[in-house]
C-alpha cells in the first residue's frame, strides 16, 4: 500500500510544538533535583518547595481543558506564538528570579505557555498527517515529549552541581526561540474557525476540581487522610468535577464534551491511558528514590541508571506507532501491556532486593512496552472521533495525563511514606517495604489496563 507523505511544513510544526512541550517537561523533571538547594538558597520547607511542581501542574490543568475551545476561535500559528511567548517570559523570570515567590511566578505563566502548547502537537497531527502514516506521528510526537523525564534528572543533576540552578532555565532560552522559528514557518491553518464561548463557570469549577485534588494528594503523605488537608481538599475537587458535569450537560458547546464518555471504548480508552500515566509517574518516583535511599547511591547515578529506560520508551513510540498503521492497535497494544504487566509483577516480587543491574533490565521492559503502546492508546481513542470531537476527545486525554501526574506521584509516595511511618524510620527496609507495597498497587493497574484492552481494543478490518 502507498503511503502519502508527509508535508516539511507539517513536520516543522510538530517538532515546533513538539519542542516546547519538551522544554515543559524537562523543566518539572530536572528542578526535582535542585529542591535541596532552593530550600537552603530561600530558607523554604519540603512542603512549600514541592509548588515549584504542583503549581506548574495546576496552571497546565485548568488550561489544557480549554484546548479544544482555543482551537476554535483562534489560530493555531497565534496559539503556538502566545504559548512560546509566555513560556519564554516565565524561564526569565524564573532564571531571573531573586524571590521564590517570583520564581512561582515564572512557573505559573510557563505552565500556562505549556497547557495551551501541549495539545497543538497531537491535534495537528490528528487532522494534517495522512490517515496512512497518523500511528507513526503520533509516536514521533511522544517520542519527543517522553525523552524529557528520561534526560531531566541527569540534565538537572549535572547543570545544578557544575553550573547552578538558574543554567536549567537559561540553557533552555536559545531551544525555546529555535521553536518558535519553525512553528512561525510550519503551522499552518487547515480547519475553519468559529468563536467557541468560554463559559466562566465552567472554568471556575475546573479550577475547584484541579486545586482540591493536586493540593489533596500532594498532602497524603504529610498529613492524615482524614483531614481538611487530604480528605477535605478531595471532596471540593470531586464537589468542582460534580458541579463541572451538571454545568456541561446545560451548555450547547461545554468546554470539555463529556458526552464522548458514553462510548464504553472511549471510555475504557481514556481510564487506560490515566492509569498508564499513574503507573509511569509512580515509576519515576519509587526507582530513583530505591536507588538513592535503599542502594545508597547518588541522585545523579540514580538519573543515570533509569536514562536508558528513558531512551528505549522514547524510541519504541514510533516503532509501535509504525505498527499500528499496519496492523492496527489490537496487538502493538497487547504486546506492550504484557511487557508492562511482567516487568511490575518482577518489580512487586523483588522489590525488597534489587540492584541497580536489576532496576536498570526491568525498567527498560516496562518503557519498552510503554512507549509502544501509549501512543497507539490515544491515536486509537481519537481516530473514531469526527473532526469536531477529535479536539475535545484530545482535550480530555491531555487533562487526565495532567491529572494522573498529580496522582501517580503522591500516591506511591504516600505508600511508601506509610511504610516508613508504620516502623517508626526512614530506614533502608522500611523504604523497600513501601516500594514493593507501591508496586503491588501497581501491578492491579496494569493488570487492570490489560483486561481493558483486550476487550475495548478491535482487530483491524482489511
Amino acid at each position: 500500500m502507498h503511503k502519502e507523505k508527509i508535508p516539511i511544513k507539517v513536520f516543522a510544526a510538530i517538532f515546533a510544538t513538539g519542542i516546547l512541550s519538551f522544554c515543559g517537561v524537562i523543566i518539572e523533571t530536572s528542578m526535582n533535583i535542585s529542591f535541596p538547594t532552593l530550600m537552603k538558597q530561600f530558607n523554604i520547607s519540603t512542603n512549600v518547595v514541592s509548588w515549584m511542581t504542583s503549581i506548574y501542574l495546576l496552571a497546565i490543568s485548568i488550561i489544557v481543558p480549554l484546548s479544544a475551545n482555543l482551537k476554535a476561535s483562534f489560530k493555531t500559528k497565534n496559539l503556538f506564538i502566545v504559548a512560546n511567548i509566555l513560556f519564554l517570559i516565565g524561564v526569565l523570570i524564573d532564571a531571573l528570579a531573586p524571590s521564590f515567590g517570583l520564581l512561582l511566578l515564572g512557573r505559573v505563566i510557563e505552565g500556562i505557555g505549556t497547557g495551551i502548547s501541549l495539545p497543538l502537537m497531537f491535534n495537528i497531527i490528528m487532522e494534517q498527517v495522512p490517515q496512512s502514516r497518523v500511528g507513526t506521528m503520533m509516536g514521533v510526537g511522544n517520542m519527543i515529549t517522553g525523552i524529557a523525564p528520561a534526560v531531566g534528572p541527569v540534565f538537572g543533576g549535572i547543570i545544578v552541581t557544575s553550573l547552578g540552578w538558574r543554567w536549567i532555565f537559561l540553557i533552555l532560552i536559545p531551544i525555546v526561540f529555535i521553536s518558535l522559528l519553525l512553528g512561525i514557518w510550519g503551522i499552518e491553518q487547515k480547519s475553519k474557525l468559529h468563536k467557541a464561548k468560554f463559559d466562566a463557570l465552567s472554568i471556575i469549577f475546573v479550577a475547584i476540581f484541579f486545586i482540591g485534588m493536586i493540593y489533596g494528594f500532594s498532602n497524603l503523605s504529610s498529613y492524615n487522610f482524614i483531614s481538611i488537608q487530604v480528605l477535605g481538599a478531595i471532596i471540593a475537587g470531586l464537589l468542582g468535577l460534580g458541579m463541572l458535569i451538571w454545568r456541561s450537560h446545560g451548555l450547547e458547546n461545554p468546554i470539555l464534551n463529556l458526552s464522548l464518555f458514553k462510548s464504553a471504548s472511549f471510555s475504557a480508552h481514556t481510564l487506560s491511558f490515566f492509569m498508564i500515566q499513574v503507573i509511569s509517574l509512580g515509576n519515576a518516583f519509587l526507582l530513583p528514590n530505591f536507588i538513592q535511599l535503599v542502594n545508597g547511591n547518588t541522585a545523579l547515578i540514580a538519573g543515570l541508571i533509569v536514562l536508558p529506560a528513558g531512551f528505549a520508551g522514547a524510541v519504541m513510540g514510533p516503532i509501535g506507532g509504525k505498527v499500528y498503521d499496519e496492523m492496527g492497535a489490537r496487538r502493538p497494544i497487547l504486546i506492550g501491556l504484557t511487557f508492562m504487566v511482567a516487568s511490575m509483577l518482577i518489580f512487586s516480587l523483588i522489590s525488597l532486593h534489587m540492584s541497580n543491574l536489576i532496576i536498570l533490565f526491568v525498567y527498560i521492559l516496562y518503557m519498552g512496552g510503554m512507549g509502544t503502546t501509549l501512543g497507539i492508546i490515544m491515536t486509537d481513542t481519537l481516530e473514531p472521533l469526527n473532526k469536531f470531537e477529535v479536539p475535545q476527545g484530545n482535550a480530555i486525554l491531555n487533562t487526565a495525563q495532567q491529572f494522573a501526574g498529580a496522582v501517580g506521584t503522591s500516591l506511591t509516595s504516600a505508600i511508601v511514606a506509610f511504610s516508613q511511618a508504620a516502623t517508626h524510620s526512614k530506614s533502608a527496609l522500611s523504604t523497600a517495604q513501601g516500594t514493593q507495597y507501591s508496586y503491588i498497587f501497581l501491578t492491579i493497574l496494569a493488570i487492570i489496563i490489560f483486561v481493558l484492552m483486550f476487550k475495548y481494543t478491535k482487530k483491524k478490518e482489511h
